[in-house]
C-alpha cells in the first residue's frame, strides 16, 4: 500500500554543522512520528507563490514548531524583546499553507508554532510573552485537560495527558470559528479545532513528537492525521 504523502514546511536554520552550510530542516522526532503512523513525510521549501498548486499533490499537511511569528502579522504595534527567529518568508509561507489546507479540506495537524500560525491565519492574536521564565512553558512537561469528544480527544484516546512543551507565547484571541479543545492548568490554550472545517484538522500547542515513541496518546495525533490523509 502506498503511504499517503504528508507535506511538512521546512524550517530555516542559520547553521547546520553536518551540512556545513545554512539548511532547511525539521525535527527528526517529528519525521519519525509521521513515518510510524504510516505516512511518507516530505519537507517542502518555503516560497512566496504557488502554494495551492504545490499542496495539491499531497494527501495531508503537518505544520511544525519553530520560531515566532512577526507580531505585525496579528496587528501588534510593538515587538516584545523575547520575540525570536522571525523570518518574513517563513511567516508568509506558513500562513499561506494554513489557509489553503483549511480551505481545500486537506487534513492538517498543527504543532506549537503551527497552532499559532493557524490562529493568526484565521484572524486571531497571540500573547507575545507569557511573563518570563517563571511562567513560560519551555522545557516543561505538564498536564493538559482535553475536551471530551473533541478531535484531539478522539486522536489521543484520553481526556487528560502529559504534554511536552517548548513555547513562551500563547493564544490571546482565538481566530474566527476556532474552538478551544484543551487547556493547561494556568489557562493556556493547548488545542484548537475548527467545527465545520472542510477536512480533518486539529492543532496542539505542545510537541507530541517529543514523547510519541513511548506514549500512544501522543502518537495517536500523527496516526489520526495519516488516517485522514489515507481516505
Amino acid at each position: 500500500m502506498t503511504r499517503p504523502l504528508i507535506a511538512i514546511p521546512a524550517r530555516f536554520s542559520a547553521t547546520t554543522s553536518a551540512l556545513r552550510y545554512a539548511a532547511e530542516v525539521n525535527a527528526r522526532a517529528l519525521i519519525e512520528a509521521v513515518w510510524r503512523a504510516g505516512g511518507e513525510p516530505a519537507g517542502i521549501h518555503p516560497a512566496e507563490t504557488g502554494t495551492a498548486a504545490r499542496l495539491a499533490r499531497f494527501d495531508g499537511v503537518l505544520l511544525p514548531g519553530g520560531g515566532d511569528l512577526a507580531p505585525s502579522r496579528y496587528g501588534a504595534g510593538d515587538t516584545h524583546d523575547s520575540v525570536y527567529d522571525v523570518d518574513t518568508l517563513q511567516d508568509t509561507f506558513d500562513l499561506d499553507v494554513a489557509r489553503h489546507a483549511l480551505e481545500s479540506g486537506l487534513p492538517l495537524l498543527a504543532v506549537c508554532r503551527g497552532l499559532q500560525v493557524v490562529n493568526v491565519a484565521l484572524g486571531g492574536s497571540l500573547e507575545q510573552d507569557m511573563g518570563g521564565p517563571d511562567r513560560e512553558h519551555r522545557h516543561l512537561v505538564h498536564p493538559v485537560t482535553v475536551e471530551p469528544g473533541s478531535l484531539v480527544a478522539r486522536a489521543t484516546g484520553v481526556e487528560k495527558t502529559d504534554a511536552s512543551c517548548y513555547h513562551h507565547q500563547r493564544v490571546d484571541r482565538p481566530g474566527a470559528g476556532l474552538r478551544v479543545t484543551a487547556r493547561a492548568a494556568d489557562g493556556t490554550v493547548e488545542a484548537l479545532e475548527l467545527p465545520g472545517a472542510a477536512g480533518w484538522f486539529t492543532a496542539v500547542q505542545w510537541h507530541p513528537e517529543d514523547t510519541a515513541h513511548e506514549d500512544p496518546a501522543q502518537q495517536g495525533l500523527f496516526d489520526a492525521l495519516v488516517r485522514a490523509a489515507t481516505r
